[in-house]
């Protein structure tokens, strides 16, 4: 921070609070988890929010046989490890929690909102602090050791109403952005719904076309079968983004593996039919194998792909719904073939996708405004925390107690424990 305020002061997050990791009781003993009434928190669960709820709960064995310990309600919350790097929670109940979270213990001196939104500003900073390694990791000395800035107590209490209402505000206006793109899903599939509606005659799949599915060499992951010079697709390949084609692959097999497999060419459309994405068509524009959580469809003409594709997008929502009975949704080739599609000429499926992709393209182009001020808002929030933790938010007061004189209290607070 360059020029501190009138009354602030600058200074270590250890200086100011305590702190402590949790811990994990050994995963292979049943009387650790069990029956457990203890909740304990994962650093997946942290929401940038209030927690009111854990997922898992331990034992007082689980908890008295390892590092996990109890925090208590209204403990500052802090992700460590990996993808959850810097999310940051709120208790509403005790809990304990694993290694890979940090409490941050309540303070008196110190406003916990306050802290809470400068780890919010300060997420990036972190982020970067735990760079290096397959994944970012930060230590419990990386949290204490960061410097924050320390207002008086009633104008960290200013600040952080301030911001609540700014965000309040924001939050608002960013609700009726999501509607509005859930206004254009729904529109678009209104699109796709009257393209396929009105037709008056209609054919089964299986008669203009083979439906096959793809295959997984096995055991996967071996080194005999994979990591060649063959693209090979999996479902999450198709259903990743919402683009009509497929041009990249992530993973790959050897020569071997073809014949567990199987090899479809360039310009082939295929279907995802496992799992709660299946349904999720895609145009693929290179030579591939695939799993067997994709089918595809063979001896479809170029010039007829782009209608077929959606077709299938039409029918994305209605193949979720069919019920076979099973715990994962799966679609087998036999459903497939037996979907009936308009039997129309190349002329009049080409006027459907023309008339397609022509509402589709106004979509986008209203989507992409709504998606820029959703961006605009978050940045917004970003300028807020910034102004707030320059002490440009709100007003000072004169007689509010320096904060220097509440960091040297804390200081014979904790030299009198020790």
């Amino acid at each position: 921070m360059a020029k501190l305020p009138q009354g602030w002061v600058e200074c270590q997050l250890g200086e100011v609070f305590e702190t402590s990791s949790g811990g994990t009781p050994k995963r292979g003993n049943s009387e650790y988890y069990q029956n457990g009434t203890i909740p304990w928190l994962k650093s997946g669960e942290l929401n940038n929010s209030i927690i009111y709820s854990a997922e898992e709960f331990i034992t007082e064995e689980g908890l008295n046989n390892s590092s996990a310990k109890i925090f208590p309600k209204g403990s500052l919350l802090i992700a460590l490890y990996g993808a959850t790097v810097g999310k940051l929670g709120i208790l509403d109940f005790d809990s304990a929690t694993n290694q890979a979270v940090c409490c941050i213990y309540q303070n008196t001196y110190y406003n916990r909102d306050f802290l809470f939104y400068y780890l919010l500003l300060k997420k990036e900073y972190l982020v970067n602090q735990g760079k290096g390694g397959a994944q970012p990791n930060i230590s419990q000395e990386i949290v204490k050791s960061l410097l924050i800035p320390f207002p008086p107590l009633n104008e960290q209490r200013r600040i952080v109403e301030k911001i609540e209402s700014e965000f309040a505000k924001i939050d608002e206006g960013l609700e009726h952005l999501e509607n509005a793109k859930e206004q254009i899903k729904q529109y678009r599939q209104s699109v796709l719904k009257s393209a396929f509606s009105n037709c008056s005659s209609y054919i089964k799949v299986g008669e203009l076309c083979e439906v096959v599915r793809g295959g997984s060499p096995r055991p996967a992951g071996d080194e005999k079968y994979y990591n060649g010079h063959i693209p090979f697709l999996k479902v999450a390949d198709i259903t990743k983004d919402n683009n009509k084609y497929l041009n990249e692959y992530t993973y790959t097999i050897k020569e071997a593996g073809l014949k567990k497999t199987r090899l479809v060419n360039a310009n082939t459309l295929l279907l995802s039919n496992s799992g709660a994405t299946l349904g999720v068509p895609k145009i693929c524009t290179f030579a591939t194998t695939f799993n067997d959580g994709i089918a595809a469809f063979l001896g479809l003409s170029n010039e007829t792909l782009d209608f077929h594709y959606y077709y299938w997008l039409s029918k994305t929502k209605e193949l979720r719904c069919i019920n076979q009975g099973a715990a994962q949704p799966n679609l087998n080739t036999d459903i497939i073939k037996e979907q009936l599609i308009p039997n129309l000429n190349k002329f009049e499926q080409k006027e459907i996708v023309k008339e397609i992709e022509k509402r589709f393209a106004v979509a986008d182009e209203v989507e992409k405004v709504v998606e820029q001020n959703i961006e605009k808002a978050k940045q917004l929030k970003q300028s807020i925390l910034k102004k707030a933790f320059e002490g440009r938010l709100v007003p000072q007061d004169p007689t509010d107690e320096p904060a220097s004189i509440l960091l040297e209290k804390i200081k014979q607070e904790r030299s009198k424990k020790k």
